[in-house]
């Protein structure tokens, strides 16, 4: 039996919480009617009574930001330099073959909101699937968040990966990864609530600012 795709892939659409407030993305749905005067200002003349159905085409005008949706984010997203001050690779300069790859799932529902996976963690959940990871294999994570899409809590909800789980990740050739959680770290409702308690601002982006200083590829 040949390899299976499977598209993970989500909807991009108005009035659905995938993105904090000011980060989601703005449709406007433009009709078969109400596109009828740009088409008619490229044919002086035309009338709608000249058009099949006296309709014109349909199409939306989108605005967005790089987040939202399903998307690969490449190391320039987190910070300007990588690999001990190289400049950080563009999304244009992800190695496509990276995207092409077999994946694994690693199940971290039963993590509780807010919860910072260890390499212990995800030792332990590679032993349970009996799975020994392979360079290059993209590894998905599945946190409580997936069931919260759309949800008004769906930015605050699931586990995040820790630095320890993303170096584990890394030194064993994994380049690309997933997960159903807005972020690959915890989400920031509670990382802000360690910062606030101990001032310390290495605590945001815990995995990925850390792990791009030390190597490329992640999420």
């Amino acid at each position: 039996m040949g390899r299976q795709i499977i598209d993970i892939s989500i909807f991009l659409e108005n009035d659905v919480v995938s993105d904090p407030e000011i980060y989601r993305p703005k449709i406007q749905y433009i009709d078969h009617k109400t596109s009828l005067p740009d088409l008619a200002s490229f044919f002086p003349g035309l009338k709608e009574t000249d058009l099949p159905d006296e309709e014109a085409w349909a199409i939306e005008k989108i605005e967005l930001i790089t987040h939202n949706g399903t998307h690969l984010d490449a190391p320039y997203h987190f910070a300007s330099t990588m690999d001990g001050g190289e400049r950080a690779i563009t999304i244009d300069e992800v190695p496509l073959d990276w995207c092409f790859q077999p994946g694994v799932k690693l199940d971290f529902r039963h993590f509780e909101d807010g919860y910072v996976v260890t390499a212990r963690d995800v030792e332990d959940e590679l032993a349970r699937i009996g799975h020994t990871l392979s360079p290059l294999e993209i590894v998905v994570v599945n946190t409580s968040a997936g069931k919260r899409y759309g949800n008004d809590d769906y930015v605050t909800a699931g586990c995040g990966m820790g630095y320890e789980a993303t170096m584990y990740l890394l030194e064993r050739g994994v380049r690309l990864t997933g997960t159903d959680g807005w972020s690959w770290d915890a989400p920031f409702v509670y990382t802000r609530e360690k910062y606030l308690e101990s001032g310390n601002a290495k605590l945001i982006w815990v995995s990925v600012v850390r792990t791009f200083g030390a190597t490329r590829g992640v999420n």
